[in-house]
Protein backbone atom coordinates (compact mmCIF):
# COMPACT_ATOMS: atom_id res chain seq x y z
CA UNK A 1 0.00 0.00 0.00
CA UNK A 2 1.39 3.40 -1.00
CA UNK A 3 1.83 6.33 1.35
CA UNK A 4 -1.27 8.18 0.17
CA UNK A 5 -3.51 5.11 0.25
CA UNK A 6 -2.20 4.19 3.71
CA UNK A 7 -2.66 7.76 4.93
CA UNK A 8 -6.20 7.81 3.62
CA UNK A 9 -6.97 4.50 5.35
CA UNK A 10 -5.59 5.76 8.67
CA UNK A 11 -7.52 8.99 8.29
CA UNK A 12 -10.73 7.03 7.68
CA UNK A 13 -10.07 4.99 10.83
CA UNK A 14 -9.75 8.20 12.84
CA UNK A 15 -12.84 9.63 11.15
CA UNK A 16 -14.83 6.52 12.05
CA UNK A 17 -13.93 7.04 15.70
CA UNK A 18 -15.09 10.66 15.46
CA UNK A 19 -18.36 9.62 13.88
CA UNK A 20 -19.01 7.50 16.95
CA UNK A 21 -18.00 10.31 19.33
CA UNK A 22 -18.63 13.64 17.66
CA UNK A 23 -18.18 15.38 21.02
CA UNK A 24 -14.43 14.79 20.66
CA UNK A 25 -14.42 17.78 18.29
CA UNK A 26 -15.46 19.98 21.21
CA UNK A 27 -11.94 19.73 22.65
CA UNK A 28 -10.19 21.56 19.77
CA UNK A 29 -13.12 24.00 19.66
CA UNK A 30 -12.64 24.85 23.34
CA UNK A 31 -8.88 25.04 22.80
CA UNK A 32 -9.40 27.53 19.98
CA UNK A 33 -11.79 29.69 22.00
CA UNK A 34 -9.46 29.66 25.01
CA UNK A 35 -6.53 30.58 22.76
CA UNK A 36 -8.47 33.58 21.45
CA UNK A 37 -9.04 34.69 25.05
CA UNK A 38 -5.30 34.38 25.73
CA UNK A 39 -4.46 36.39 22.60
CA UNK A 40 -6.96 39.09 23.54
CA UNK A 41 -5.56 39.22 27.08
CA UNK A 42 -1.99 39.72 25.89
CA UNK A 43 -2.81 41.94 22.91
CA UNK A 44 -2.89 45.25 24.80
CA UNK A 45 0.33 44.84 26.86
CA UNK A 46 2.19 43.58 23.78
CA UNK A 47 0.91 46.50 21.69
CA UNK A 48 1.86 48.98 24.43
CA UNK A 49 5.36 47.53 24.74
CA UNK A 50 5.81 47.44 20.96
CA UNK A 51 4.78 51.09 20.72
CA UNK A 52 7.16 52.17 23.48
CA UNK A 53 10.05 50.20 21.98
CA UNK A 54 9.44 50.91 18.30
CA UNK A 55 13.15 51.15 17.51
CA UNK A 56 13.69 47.60 18.66
CA UNK A 57 11.49 46.43 15.80
CA UNK A 58 13.53 48.38 13.25
CA UNK A 59 16.67 46.22 13.25
CA UNK A 60 17.86 46.59 16.86
CA UNK A 61 16.60 43.26 18.19
CA UNK A 62 19.76 42.70 20.21
CA UNK A 63 18.51 45.40 22.59
CA UNK A 64 14.97 44.09 23.12
CA UNK A 65 13.86 45.00 26.62
CA UNK A 66 13.70 42.27 29.29
CA UNK A 67 10.08 43.24 29.97
CA UNK A 68 9.09 42.55 26.38
CA UNK A 69 10.91 39.21 26.47
CA UNK A 70 9.16 38.32 29.73
CA UNK A 71 5.72 39.17 28.33
CA UNK A 72 6.49 37.16 25.19
CA UNK A 73 7.55 34.18 27.28
CA UNK A 74 4.42 34.42 29.42
CA UNK A 75 2.30 34.47 26.27
CA UNK A 76 4.05 31.36 24.95
CA UNK A 77 3.65 29.65 28.31
CA UNK A 78 -0.05 30.40 28.78
CA UNK A 79 -0.86 29.56 25.17
CA UNK A 80 1.01 26.25 25.36
CA UNK A 81 -0.71 25.45 28.67
CA UNK A 82 -4.16 25.96 27.16
CA UNK A 83 -3.45 23.95 24.00
CA UNK A 84 -1.72 21.08 25.81
CA UNK A 85 -4.48 20.91 28.42
CA UNK A 86 -7.19 20.35 25.82
CA UNK A 87 -4.96 18.03 23.78
CA UNK A 88 -4.47 15.85 26.86
CA UNK A 89 -8.22 15.95 27.46
CA UNK A 90 -8.84 14.88 23.85
CA UNK A 91 -6.26 12.08 24.04
CA UNK A 92 -7.78 10.85 27.30
CA UNK A 93 -11.28 10.73 25.82
CA UNK A 94 -9.96 9.05 22.66
CA UNK A 95 -8.30 6.33 24.73
CA UNK A 96 -11.60 5.63 26.48
CA UNK A 97 -13.19 5.11 23.07
CA UNK A 98 -10.29 2.92 21.91
CA UNK A 99 -10.86 0.81 25.04
CA UNK A 100 -14.47 0.34 23.98
CA UNK A 101 -15.98 2.96 26.28
CA UNK A 102 -18.22 5.92 25.54
CA UNK A 103 -16.34 9.06 26.63
CA UNK A 104 -17.91 12.42 27.41
CA UNK A 105 -16.49 15.92 27.42
CA UNK A 106 -16.34 15.78 31.20
CA UNK A 107 -14.30 12.56 31.15
CA UNK A 108 -11.52 14.19 29.16
CA UNK A 109 -11.56 17.40 31.21
CA UNK A 110 -11.37 15.45 34.49
CA UNK A 111 -8.32 13.50 33.35
CA UNK A 112 -6.62 16.68 32.12
CA UNK A 113 -7.34 18.41 35.44
CA UNK A 114 -5.77 15.51 37.32
CA UNK A 115 -2.65 15.92 35.16
CA UNK A 116 -2.56 19.73 35.46
CA UNK A 117 0.83 20.03 37.24
CA UNK A 118 2.47 17.82 34.60
CA UNK A 119 0.73 19.74 31.81
CA UNK A 120 1.99 23.05 33.20
CA UNK A 121 5.48 21.60 33.50
CA UNK A 122 5.48 20.45 29.90
CA UNK A 123 4.07 23.81 28.78
CA UNK A 124 6.98 25.50 30.55
CA UNK A 125 9.45 23.27 28.71
CA UNK A 126 7.70 23.85 25.37
CA UNK A 127 7.59 27.62 25.89
CA UNK A 128 11.30 27.67 26.74
CA UNK A 129 12.18 25.64 23.66
CA UNK A 130 9.96 27.87 21.52
CA UNK A 131 11.60 31.06 22.80
CA UNK A 132 15.10 29.66 22.26
CA UNK A 133 14.30 28.57 18.70
CA UNK A 134 12.72 31.94 17.93
CA UNK A 135 15.76 33.78 19.33
CA UNK A 136 18.11 31.68 17.20
CA UNK A 137 16.03 32.31 14.10
CA UNK A 138 15.95 36.08 14.61
CA UNK A 139 19.60 36.45 15.59
CA UNK A 140 21.22 34.40 12.83
CA UNK A 141 18.92 35.11 9.88
CA UNK A 142 18.95 32.52 7.10
CA UNK A 143 21.39 30.24 8.91
CA UNK A 144 19.26 30.56 12.01
CA UNK A 145 16.15 29.51 10.10
CA UNK A 146 17.94 26.44 8.75
CA UNK A 147 19.25 25.48 12.20
CA UNK A 148 15.85 26.11 13.77
CA UNK A 149 14.25 23.95 11.09
CA UNK A 150 16.43 20.97 12.02
CA UNK A 151 16.10 21.55 15.75
CA UNK A 152 12.35 22.02 15.47
CA UNK A 153 12.07 18.82 13.45
CA UNK A 154 14.02 16.89 16.08
CA UNK A 155 11.90 18.34 18.89
CA UNK A 156 8.68 17.47 17.06
CA UNK A 157 9.81 13.87 16.60
CA UNK A 158 10.98 13.51 20.20
CA UNK A 159 7.72 14.88 21.61
CA UNK A 160 5.37 13.20 19.13
CA UNK A 161 3.78 11.03 21.83
CA UNK A 162 4.15 13.30 24.86
CA UNK A 163 0.44 14.22 24.99
CA UNK A 164 -0.87 10.62 25.06
CA UNK A 165 1.91 9.71 27.52
CA UNK A 166 0.76 12.50 29.83
CA UNK A 167 -2.84 11.35 29.41
CA UNK A 168 -2.17 7.67 30.09
CA UNK A 169 0.68 7.69 32.61
CA UNK A 170 1.35 9.46 35.88
CA UNK A 171 4.74 10.89 34.92
CA UNK A 172 6.36 14.30 34.99
CA UNK A 173 7.01 16.39 31.87
CA UNK A 174 10.68 15.44 31.53
CA UNK A 175 9.93 11.73 31.85
CA UNK A 176 7.07 12.15 29.36
CA UNK A 177 9.49 13.54 26.77
CA UNK A 178 11.95 10.72 27.47
CA UNK A 179 9.25 8.06 27.16
CA UNK A 180 7.93 9.59 23.96
CA UNK A 181 11.37 9.53 22.38
CA UNK A 182 12.00 6.00 23.66
CA UNK A 183 8.71 4.65 22.30
CA UNK A 184 9.42 6.07 18.86
CA UNK A 185 13.00 4.81 18.85
CA UNK A 186 12.06 1.31 19.97
CA UNK A 187 9.27 0.85 17.47
CA UNK A 188 9.43 2.97 14.33
CA UNK A 189 12.51 5.16 14.66
CA UNK A 190 13.57 6.93 11.52
CA UNK A 191 10.55 5.85 9.50
CA UNK A 192 8.07 7.86 11.60
CA UNK A 193 7.89 11.07 9.58
CA UNK A 194 8.45 9.41 6.20
CA UNK A 195 5.52 7.02 6.59
CA UNK A 196 3.15 9.14 8.68
CA UNK A 197 1.45 11.04 5.88
CA UNK A 198 -1.98 11.23 7.42
CA UNK A 199 -1.98 15.00 6.96
CA UNK A 200 -1.82 14.67 3.17
CA UNK A 201 -5.49 13.80 2.81
CA UNK A 202 -6.49 16.62 5.14
CA UNK A 203 -4.36 19.06 3.18
CA UNK A 204 -5.99 18.05 -0.08
CA UNK A 205 -9.46 18.46 1.41
CA UNK A 206 -8.52 21.91 2.71
CA UNK A 207 -7.15 22.95 -0.68
CA UNK A 208 -10.28 21.71 -2.46
CA UNK A 209 -12.50 23.58 0.00
CA UNK A 210 -10.56 26.81 -0.48
CA UNK A 211 -10.61 26.40 -4.26
CA UNK A 212 -14.35 25.73 -4.40
CA UNK A 213 -15.00 28.62 -2.01
CA UNK A 214 -12.95 30.93 -4.21
CA UNK A 215 -14.85 29.91 -7.34
CA UNK A 216 -18.19 30.41 -5.59
CA UNK A 217 -17.11 33.78 -4.22
CA UNK A 218 -16.08 35.09 -7.64
CA UNK A 219 -19.33 33.75 -9.08
CA UNK A 220 -21.23 35.61 -6.37
CA UNK A 221 -19.17 38.74 -7.04
CA UNK A 222 -20.14 38.60 -10.72
CA UNK A 223 -23.77 39.03 -9.66
CA UNK A 224 -22.85 42.22 -7.76
CA UNK A 225 -24.84 40.91 -4.80
CA UNK A 226 -23.15 41.90 -1.55
CA UNK A 227 -25.48 39.67 0.45
CA UNK A 228 -24.58 36.64 -1.68
CA UNK A 229 -20.85 37.36 -1.38
CA UNK A 230 -21.14 37.68 2.40
CA UNK A 231 -23.15 34.46 2.57
CA UNK A 232 -20.53 32.56 0.55
CA UNK A 233 -17.75 34.00 2.69
CA UNK A 234 -19.47 33.08 5.96
CA UNK A 235 -20.23 29.54 4.79
CA UNK A 236 -16.64 29.11 3.59
CA UNK A 237 -15.22 30.28 6.93
CA UNK A 238 -17.55 27.99 8.87
CA UNK A 239 -16.60 25.06 6.63
CA UNK A 240 -12.87 25.74 7.04
CA UNK A 241 -13.23 26.01 10.82
CA UNK A 242 -15.23 22.77 10.93
CA UNK A 243 -12.63 21.00 8.79
CA UNK A 244 -9.85 22.32 11.03
CA UNK A 245 -11.64 21.04 14.14
CA UNK A 246 -12.20 17.68 12.48
CA UNK A 247 -8.54 17.35 11.49
CA UNK A 248 -7.31 18.39 14.93
CA UNK A 249 -9.61 15.89 16.62
CA UNK A 250 -8.50 13.18 14.20
CA UNK A 251 -4.87 13.91 15.05
CA UNK A 252 -5.68 13.45 18.74
CA UNK A 253 -7.42 10.14 18.09
CA UNK A 254 -4.59 9.02 15.83
CA UNK A 255 -1.84 9.92 18.31
CA UNK A 256 -3.71 8.03 21.05
CA UNK A 257 -3.88 4.94 18.82
CA UNK A 258 -0.17 5.25 17.98
CA UNK A 259 0.70 5.46 21.67
CA UNK A 260 -1.35 2.35 22.43
CA UNK A 261 0.29 0.52 19.55
CA UNK A 262 3.79 1.52 20.66
CA UNK A 263 3.18 0.85 24.36
CA UNK A 264 0.81 -2.13 24.32
CA UNK A 265 1.09 -3.49 20.79
CA UNK A 266 -2.65 -2.90 20.26
CA UNK A 267 -4.01 0.36 18.78
CA UNK A 268 -7.49 -0.30 20.16
CA UNK A 269 -10.91 -0.57 18.59
CA UNK A 270 -11.33 1.02 15.18
CA UNK A 271 -7.71 0.72 13.98
CA UNK A 272 -6.14 -2.05 11.93
CA UNK A 273 -3.00 -3.31 13.67
CA UNK A 274 -1.52 -4.62 10.41
CA UNK A 275 -2.03 -1.20 8.81
CA UNK A 276 -0.16 0.52 11.63
CA UNK A 277 2.64 -2.02 11.43
CA UNK A 278 3.06 -1.29 7.71
CA UNK A 279 2.92 2.46 8.32
CA UNK A 280 5.56 2.40 11.05
CA UNK A 281 7.71 -0.59 10.29
CA UNK A 282 11.03 -0.55 12.06
CA UNK A 283 13.97 0.28 9.83
CA UNK A 284 16.07 -2.76 9.03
Amino acid sequence: MGKFARSWALMKSSANILRQDKELMLFPLLAGLASLVVIATFAWPVFALASSHHAEFEGQREHVSPIFMLVSFLFYFVQYSVVIFFNVALASAAMIRLDGGNPTLGDGIRVAMSKLPNIIGYALISATVGMILRALQERFGLIGRIVVGFLGFGWTVATFLVVPVLAAQDVGPVDAVKRSASLLKDTWGENLIGNAGIGVAGGILTFCLIFVSGVLFFAAASTHSVALMVAVGVVAIIALVALSLFQTAMHGVYSAALYRFAHDGDPGQGFDRALLESAFRQKK
